[in-house]
Parts: C-alpha cells; sequence; structure tokens
C-alpha cells in the first residue's frame, strides 16, 4: 500500500519511488542506487539535452573528482559557500595527504585550472565544455530520494567568452534550453526567472533559475544556469590577448540540471495508484496484455493478435512491452502497471479479436481511445503521445496556478508562508528584509520574476518595491 499522497506527500513519495522500481537505499546513508527503469528516463534527458546544446557549440569533456583544497580556495566566496557540505579526501591507505582533496561539490575550481592554460588568445573563444559527472554535497537535513542526496547524477556546463554581453547571453540562452526540455519532454511547469543576492549561486553574478511548485505548496529548483563575470576568471588568471594585443580576463557561466528533474516530476504527476510518466520519457510507452490465464489459452486467437499489434507498434520506432506470461492474472498486471506508470495499456481478449478492434487506456486520466487494428498507425500513436504530453502540462500548470497566490497585505502574507502557501507578492529585493522574512516563516525569495513590480511599496517592510518575486519554503 502506498501513503495517501494528500496527507503526507513525503512518505508517498518516498514508499512510491521504492514500489515501483526506481530506486533502493545503499549501504551508505544519503547515498542511493539508480535502478534501470529510472535510469533509462536520465539517458532520455540527456539525450534531449545533449542534442538542443551541441546546437551552441558545446563539446563534452570529463575532469577529475578529486579538488586540490588550494584550488577550491581560490574563489572566497565560493569556498564559503560550499565548505559545509564538502566531503574531503584525506588519506591514502595508510599515508596522510600533503593537502586534503574535496570530492567534487562542483567543478569550477578544478576546470577553470586547466582553462587558465588553455586559453591564451581571442581566438580561443568562446570555450564551451559540458560533462556529465556526479557529485557529492553531504547533506546535513533528512535527504530524500533524487530530490536531496548527498551523491547526485548531473551535468553541469562551463562556458568563457570576450564579453560581458556574450557571457549573459549565454547564461539566459541555457535556461531558455532547460526550458522547453523540461516542459516538452517532462511536462513540468515552472517559474522562470532570477535568484535574489541571498539565494545566488557562490561566486556568482546573476543567478538565473527555474522553480516549480509541489502539491504541499513547497518550491523546488530545477535548473539554473550562472553568469559568473570574471570573479572566477580573476581568481584562477584566466586572460587571452584581445585583437588590439591587450590582455583581458574572461567572463564566464555555468550551467546545470541533476537528476532531480525526475524527482520534480514523479511527484507533480504521480497519483494514489503510483508513477503517471509523461510518454515521451516512459521507458515503457505501451504495453500489451492478452487476456490469458492458462497454457491452452496461448493457442488462442488473443495471443496471436496482441503479437500482431506489438510488432506494429515497435516497428513504428515506439517502446512497447508484451505482456503474455502466466505467473500473474491480467488484473494482477493492471495494477502493476499503473503502479510504474506505463502511458498506455491496451487489452486483448475474445471481444477484441472478433472486433478487430482495440481500446488504447491512457494512465494520465483513464480515458479510452479506441481504433481499428488495420487502422493503427504511427500518426495516430504520436498525436496520442503529444496530446498526452500537452495535457499533461496544462494539468499540472492549472494545479501550480491555484497554489500560488498573488498577495498585496502583510499580514495575509506572512500567515500563508508559515502555512506552507508560495506566494507572488512585491518586494523590495533587499537582503535584510528576506532574512527577516526567513527567520519568521523559514520561506525565501525562490524566483524574481519581474524588475516591474506591481506596488509602490514592498509587501513586507514598506520600502520602496523593486521587484516581483515568489516566495516559498524549499522542499
Amino acid at each position: 500500500m502506498i501513503p495517501n499522497k494528500e496527507k503526507d506527500l513525503s512518505a508517498w513519495y518516498i514508499e512510491l519511488v521504492q514500489q515501483a522500481d526506481l530506486m533502493d537505499y545503499s549501504a551508505i546513508k544519503g547515498f542511493y542506487i539508480y535502478k534501470p527503469y529510472l535510469y533509462d528516463m536520465w539517458e532520455k534527458y540527456k539525450s534531449s539535452l545533449e542534442a538542443e546544446i551541441r546546437k551552441e557549440g558545446v563539446q563534452d569533456a570529463y575532469f577529475p573528482i578529486l579538488i586540490p583544497e588550494s584550488l577550491l580556495k581560490k574563489e572566497v566566496e565560493h569556498i564559503e559557500g560550499f565548505t559545509p557540505e564538502v566531503a574531503w579526501v584525506e588519506r591514502a591507505g595508510d599515508k596522510k595527504l600533503e593537502e586534503r582533496y574535496a570530492v567534487r561539490p562542483t567543478s569550477e575550481t578544478i576546470m577553470y585550472y586547466s582553462y587558465s592554460k588553455w586559453i591564451h588568445s581571442y581566438k580561443d573563444l568562446p570555450l564551451k565544455l559540458n560533462q556529465w559527472n556526479n557529485m557529492v554535497r553531504w547533506e546535513t537535513k533528512e535527504t530524500r530520494f533524487l530530490l536531496r542526496q548527498r551523491e547526485n547524477l548531473w551535468q553541469e556546463g562551463h562556458s568563457a567568452f570576450k564579453t560581458a554581453e556574450e557571457a549573459d547571453k549565454d547564461a539566459r540562452k541555457m535556461l531558455e534550453i532547460y526550458s522547453k526540455i523540461i516542459k516538452d519532454l517532462l511536462a513540468i511547469p515552472f517559474f522562470a526567472g532570477r535568484k535574489s543576492e541571498s539565494e545566488k549561486f557562490a561566486g556568482a553574478v546573476t543567478s538565473y533559475t527555474l522553480e516549480t511548485i509541489f502539491d504541499n505548496g513547497y518550491a523546488a529548483q530545477i535548473a539554473t544556469s550562472h553568469y559568473l563575470g570574471q570573479n572566477f576568471s580573476k581568481a584562477f588568471d584566466i586572460k587571452f590577448l584581445n585583437e588590439n594585443n591587450q590582455w583581458e580576463y574572461v567572463y564566464q557561466t555555468s550551467w546545470g540540471t541533476s537528476t532531480r528533474l525526475l524527482g520534480a516530476m514523479i511527484i507533480i504527476h504521480s497519483d494514489n495508484n503510483g508513477l503517471i510518466l509523461p510518454p515521451k520519457i516512459a521507458p515503457i510507452q505501451f504495453v500489451i496484455i492478452p487476456i490469458i490465464y492458462s497454457e491452452e489459452d496461448k493457442s488462442l486467437k488473443s495471443l496471436e493478435l496482441s503479437k500482431l499489434i506489438f510488432e506494429k507498434i515497435k516497428s513504428f520506432g515506439f517502446s512497447c512491452k508484451l505482456d503474455d506470461s502466466l505467473e500473474k492474472t491480467p488484473g494482477w498486471k493492471y495494477n502493476e502497471y499503473e503502479l510504474k506508470g506505463i502511458p498506455f495499456r491496451i487489452s486483448v481478449g475474445e471481444k477484441e479479436v472478433l472486433s478487430r478492434e482495440i481500446s488504447i487506456k491512457r494512465r494520465f486520466d483513464g480515458k479510452i481511445f479506441n481504433i481499428k487494428v488495420d487502422e493503427l498507425s504511427k500518426e495516430f500513436l504520436q498525436e496520442l503521445i503529444e496530446k498526452t504530453q500537452t495535457e499533461m502540462y496544462e494539468k499540472a500548470q492549472a494545479k501550480i496556478n491555484k497554489l500560488v497566490q498573488k498577495v498585496k497585505d502583510s499580514n495575509l502574507a506572512i500567515d500563508l508562508l508559515k502555512l506552507n502557501k508560495p506566494i507572488i507578492v512585491s518586494w523590495c529585493n533587499e537582503m535584510e528584509c528576506e532574512k527577516h522574512i526567513k527567520d519568521l516563516t523559514g520561506a525565501t525569495s525562490r524566483v524574481i520574476l519581474d524588475d516591474s513590480p506591481e506596488e509602490k511599496v514592498c509587501v513586507f517592510c514598506g520600502n520602496k518595491a523593486r521587484v516581483t518575486a515568489l516566495f516559498a519554503k524549499s522542499f
């Protein structure tokens, strides 16, 4: 039994991830095992992102997982932001190392050490590299599958440019790419904008972000892209000779997403019966269940028709499973594939054999689509997939729209945040004000949405309002 999502989202989520065979606990607290069903989804996301960033001239590389402490300390703000979560290697066998090595919390420092050796001239720019790897941040809070782990799978891109304008444009472009893929592939709605000074990435000039909202009102960051300015290039002496034969420091960006995305997708779409997966990222898009109960039934026409439909769907390029096993009843299989979130189910019995018409049941909402077997086409199934992706996104967006309130009254704003209700307000964008709200409610500004607030004064402190922002607690 899975706990009720509406009553206890955290317990529901933890149990669902295990029952759907996505992840398991390892021997180390906060380090989890990615099982094949989940890893397939990560690979699909990876392929989609790779295709888009290649168009921007980004190449893949790989840098070491260990970072010398001396490198990590070169950018002061950066090391201060990560020190509480850094895991250190201090010994090799019985020998104490001369210098400590950080287990990669992020790769700016180890990569920029090399950038300083590789970049000499304006002809070497722009330099755009991405790596798919793991990173370790020793979370002190309660860990959760995908959403808060001590080891995460992710990608991190790092680019260097001649000018500030080029770099900031690149940071924004990468956020646009994330936006497109997260909407089209995972059907996740979000708020896009930038982080406040208190919440931005350590060492960044500007952090751009995508934030989504869960059913319980908590917010989750699902993608970030940072304009780093010259903060790291000056710390690591990354310079180039410009067209006028003068030395300049490069301007940089970094951008990343992680398997956290998949956790957000699971929470946003799934229900008390199990996973609901967008068909574009589902490991198995269609499952066919012939109505058979014994070896004798295997000779019936229902199995023959099931195999024909299976081969047809496979030939169209879609992922499909034919379950003709006898160990479990058709009813048990219905529940199992509902739990695993397979987007479309086709049952084939005597009725389907006689009519040569099948019903495709959609996991998302239980809606049934009928079609003659002879008319089943790639175009029909592709349209069904696109329609389902769109409707899943629209339903999730409508739910978020109901959860988030625009607030103009100070007392109401405070009361709602204390109740874990996300709000959009006109805000002064001052660190002191944000700290006061955090101390009072536990909420922070998740994303600055607009530089033109509706109200003239900050809803919290009464000073001049400078931005419109989403405030919420972080999940």
